[in-house]
This record gives C-alpha cells, sequence and structure tokens, in this order.
C-alpha cells in the first residue's frame, strides 16, 4: 500500500518490480493520470472517496508492508491499525500542516509490541541508493516501457525560469514532478 504521488508511485514501480501485490491509494478517482500509471505498472490503484483504507484491508486481508506516501498524518495512523503481525510501515511523507489525529494509544502499543510490527521513518539516502534507484528506473523502463515517463508532468525549459518551477511547485496540485531542463541532451 503506498500514495500516488511522485514517491507512492516510484515505490509501486519498485514493489512490482520485484513481484509484490500493490495497493496504491490516493483521493482521486480513477480515471486520472496517477490511476493510469498505478495501473500500468500493474498495481490496484484505489480511491480513498471510494473505498477506505479498512474496507480494502476486509477485503484483500492485512499487508505485511506499508509505505505511507500520502501526506496524511490521519492515513498513517490509520495505516498503522490496518498492518499485519510481523508487518513493517515505513513513513516517507512530511505532512506539515496543523491537523490533529486522535490515537487509541493503549490498543496501537499493544498491538504493534504483540504483533511485533516495525515503523520506520526515512527521507534519507546514500550513493548506493541512488545506484539501486537508477537500477530500477531502467528495469522499469524495461518492463513497463513508457509508464515512468509519465510521472514528469511538468518540465521547465532551463535554470533562468526558476520562477515558473516555484509557481508550479507551490501553486499546481496536478503537478506529479515538476523537473527542470538544464541543458537539451
Amino acid at each position: 500500500m503506498t500514495g500516488a504521488g511522485q514517491i507512492g508511485l516510484l515505490s509501486t514501480l519498485i514493489l512490482r518490480l520485484r513481484g509484490l501485490e500493490v495497493y496504491t491509494f490516493a483521493r482521486g478517482a480513477a480515471p486520472c493520470l496517477k490511476s493510469e500509471i498505478a495501473a500500468g505498472f500493474g498495481a490496484t490503484y484505489v480511491s480513498t472517496k471510494e473505498k477506505s483504507l479498512k474496507e480494502m484491508v476486509a477485503k484483500v486481508g492485512k499487508p505485511d508492508l506499508i509505505i505511507e506516501a500520502t501526506g496524511s498524518s490521519a492515513v498513517a495512523f490509520e495505516a498503522m491499525e490496518v498492518l499485519g503481525h510481523n508487518g513493517v510501515e515505513v513513513w516517507t511523507s512530511i505532512t506539515g500542516g496543523q491537523r490533529r489525529t486522535e490515537v487509541a494509544s493503549d490498543h496501537l502499543n499493544l498491538n504493534w509490541v504483540l504483533g511485533n510490527k516495525l515503523l520506520l521513518g526515512s527521507v534519507n539516502a546514500n550513493y548506493r541508493h541512488f545506484e539501486i534507484g537508477i537500477a530500477d528506473l531502467a528495469l522499469g523502463e524495461v518492463t513497463y516501457p513508457g509508464v515512468i515517463e509519465r510521472i514528469l508532468t511538468n518540465p521547465v525549459a532551463g535554470m533562468k525560469n526558476y520562477k515558473e518551477m516555484m509557481r508550479l511547485l507551490v501553486e499546481d496540485k496536478s503537478a506529479l514532478k515538476v523537473y527542470v531542463d538544464v541543458a537539451e541532451g
């Protein structure tokens, strides 16, 4: 289970390349770009407006691994409730807001300790991780031709157009991945 932003979609790719069944969650209903990319990787796209995390778990079973990349602390804590025994949840999203979520802390503590679960937060990588990422992107392009490039939604021509890049990053909610072409290749 992942989100459907650029981190969630790349997580979807990496998990699919390793043969895992993946459910990619997002607010938007299909069909949309995110659902097409997830489907292109062979994952199941789930709109949280149509089916909740708990409803999906009731349908398909508890996940062994959750890559939480939704940007919602409420979803991050809800995911903790549905993770299977001996499972791992990885928090990759930065929420940065003022949202408050009430958590049944004793229940969560008991469930996690007795369920032998692991929570990991991650935002950093080293050069070996980048090398692995490049290899996964190359394998992903061969395995799912043309799908990865669809994540790159908003090109900006050259560094001189940095104001346009910042505008897209801040204002364009449909921008999946903004990138700058620094030189023609």
